[in-house]
């Protein structure tokens, strides 16, 4: 890119090209001018008639043709726009004859022999072709000269983005919730600083380090934050951009790449989404773009190779499925290092979430401890859109800072999605969602394995009519037997507490359905939970090859599976039956609360299940508040001279 200060080679260019442009117009004009002039094609008899009466001013003959010019008095005569000029053919045998007609004309015509013409006719075929090679430089190889801004040879130019080391601000302190993963990468940070210490006793640095994570997780921002710390120049450039629509260009750009980058060594590569070029090879079905990038790869295969020890070109990759990557590219002495970069516990949750909130100001409400426990399995991006999203939300409702509220609706918005307290919900429908929810609350209130009851809700929510959240004491790595079973008897609360109150059933247990499924065939393919299977690993494992689908195990298997899951769902919605029927009042308690406050906490639901009542403004009482408020904040008319006139007749009346 030009400097702000320093005209580009385009600008300079620009007075030539007018000049060139305007000069090319001149010409055009004067060789089109005589033709653009108006003229009037006549026939030979009328030629002689208008000679005869005098009408005609000059003459000039041609080879075929004769080009004259009519008089002042004849124009008139004729029409007062009529052309000036007139053309007429003749043969050569005429020419002795057209001579004495003229001389015989009563008004003294002036006429003259046409001079032979080869400067139009060169310009007409010399300028059109100039004019066509100008045009071809400066739209074609003017563009290829240029470089990369090109139009064709750009084609197989890198597309990637070069961050100097003084443009990179983000360092270790920008980064949490992966204390590992920055460990593993420290030596890197220490081979770019100080390469002459490995080079002193002989070890090899990693050549290649491959990031894999789910998405969010801050992969791309620990890349740039290893740029940052050994202040180094970054190049990053996607996995997608060296495919393009021409066969070999792929290979191309990553030659051009990494040959930028070692005219920038100590430097560091980072090849985003690596899995779109990077995955198995293998026989299959798919031709043409499989085989380009096919081609990418062994690029990048050999140019991994073709680094010495003293190259100081460090290569990161990131990818969402390190599994599908191609085990020539992960082996030893290519992308040799790979670093796990996983969702981040509840002190790496909190530890991002205050990295966050530098930016924002926090109220003095605000715990964002208990904001992390309320978010597991969340990464570093949902994080920080919760936090936007609570700024915003403060923003909007006039505040000075975020509260603790804001941030317990972001939460939930991004989880879940925005309220819709403006639908308009039928009675019948709150009253069903209301012993829905009711019956999820009351289970999860009771399970001791279950997580604990953060707060239950129904107002609508996304695609929800309510929601029953809960607030998990720590991140969980492993699920026990009871914790499943558990979990099992929450998902099955809502449809018993509608069968056992509203005499019918809806969809809205839908989601509640799938996850129940989901666990218990978990629980019997993979986790081992089921003594009838036992621990065999009978999970639907991804395919390398294409064409190599179905299960690997038999159709009686199949079938053992199917009852076993049955099994496990039958039990857990017995035990959830019998906890429901058993509290029955409880549970009323609970529907008839959410009927008329909508939303409720977990101190809230524990004192209704310990027999207490709530003593909180219900949503009635919260729209009139606001109402009332509303109408004080619009100022009172200013009395006009009638309306006085109007108080002064009242008074005197």
């Amino acid at each position: 890119m030009a400097s702000p200060n320093i005209p580009s080679t385009r600008q300079k260019n620009r007075p030539f090209q007018l000049l060139l442009f305007f000069a090319a117009a001149v010409v055009i004009f004067s060789m089109l001018r005589g033709s653009l002039q108006p003229s009037e094609k006549i026939q030979n008899d009328e030629f002689d008639k208008y000679l005869a009466e005098g009408k005609i001013e000059s003459i000039e003959i041609g080879d075929t043709e004769i080009i004259g010019k009519f008089s002042t008095t004849g124009t008139s005569a004729r029409q007062p726009k009529a052309p000036k000029t007139f053309r007429v053919g003749y043969r050569a045998e005429m020419l002795e004859k057209l001579i004495d007609n003229i001389q015989a004309s009563p008004v003294p015509v002036k006429w003259t022999f046409a001079q032979p013409q080869w400067l139009m006719p060169l310009l007409s075929w010399i300028v059109p072709l100039v004019i066509m090679i100008v045009f071809f430089y400066f739209v074609f190889l003017r563009n290829v000269k240029n470089g990369p801004g090109g139009m064709l040879m750009s084609f197989g130019r890198s597309k990637h983005k070069m961050h100097g080391k003084e443009q990179i601000k983000i360092t270790f302190n920008d980064v949490a919730g992966i204390e590992e993963a920055k460990e593993e990468v420290a030596e890197i940070i220490e081979f770019l600083k100080h390469p002459k210490k490995f080079q002193k006793i002989g070890g090899r640095i990693p050549r290649g380090v491959l990031l894999v994570g789910p998405p969010g997780c801050g992969k791309t921002l620990l890349a740039k934050a290893i740029a940052g710390q050994a202040s180094v120049p970054f190049f990053s450039i996607s996995g997608s951009d060296f495919v393009e629509m021409f066969v070999g260009v792929g290979a191309s750009r990553v030659r051009d790449l990494f040959q930028t980058a070692k005219e920038n060594s100590p430097c560091i590569i980072f090849l985003d989404e690596i899995d779109a070029i990077g995955k198995k090879r293998g026989p299959g079905f798919v031709s043409g773009g499989h085989d380009e990038r096919e081609q990418t790869l062994n690029a990048i295969l050999v140019e991994m190779d073709g680094f010495d020890t003293n190259d100081q070109v460090i290569v990161m990759a990131a990818t969402n499925r390190g599994d599908i990557l191609d085990k020539a590219l992960t082996r030893p002495g290519r992308f040799d290092r790979q670093v796990f970069v996983p969702l981040p516990d509840v002190n790496g949750r909190t530890a991002i979430l205050k990295i966050h909130a530098r930016k924002v100001k926090m109220g003095p409400d605000v715990d964002l401890e208990r904001i992390a426990r309320g978010t597991p399995m969340f990464s570093g991006a949902d994080l920080e859109a919760i936090i936007n999203e609570a700024a915003i939300a403060a923003t909007m409702n006039n505040k000075d800072f975020v509260e603790m509220e804001d941030l317990e609706e972001a939460r939930d918005k991004v989880r879940w999605g925005r309220q819709k307290r403006s639908r308009s919900v039928d009675q019948i429908d709150k009253k069903l969602t209301a012993f829905h929810e009711a019956g999820h609350t009351l289970i999860q209130s009771m399970l001791k394995d279950a997580d604990p009851l953060h707060k239950v809700s129904i107002i609508p929510r996304g695609p929800y009519g309510g929601a029953t959240f809960s607030l998990p004491e720590k991140d969980r790595t492993h699920y026990t037997k009871k914790y499943c079973m558990a979990q099992l008897q929450v998902c099955f609360g809502g449809r018993i507490a509608e069968e056992l109150f509203c005499d019918d059933v809806s969809s809205g247990a839908q989601a509640d359905i799938q996850m129940a499924t989901s666990i218990a065939r978990e629980m019997v393919q993979t986790w081992g939970m089921s003594e009838t299977v036992g621990l065999i690993d009978l999970s639907n494992k991804p395919q390398e090859y294409i064409g190599m689908g179905g299960n690997e195990y038999s159709q009686k298997t199949a079938e053992i599976i199917d009852n076993e899951v049955k099994k496990i769902i039958d039990s857990a919605y017995n035990l959830a039956r019998g906890i429901l029927e058993s509290n029955k009042d409880k549970l009323q308690a609970i529907a008839d609360a959410l009927l008329k406050y909508e939303s409720l906490d977990a101190s809230e639901v524990k004192i209704i299940l310990e027999g207490g009542t709530l003593s909180k403004a219900t949503v009635g009482d919260l729209l009139k508040a606001e109402q009332q408020k509303q109408a004080a904040a619009v100022p009172p008319p200013v009395p006009t001279e009638e309306t006085k006139n109007n108080e002064q007749k009242t008074e005197n009346t």
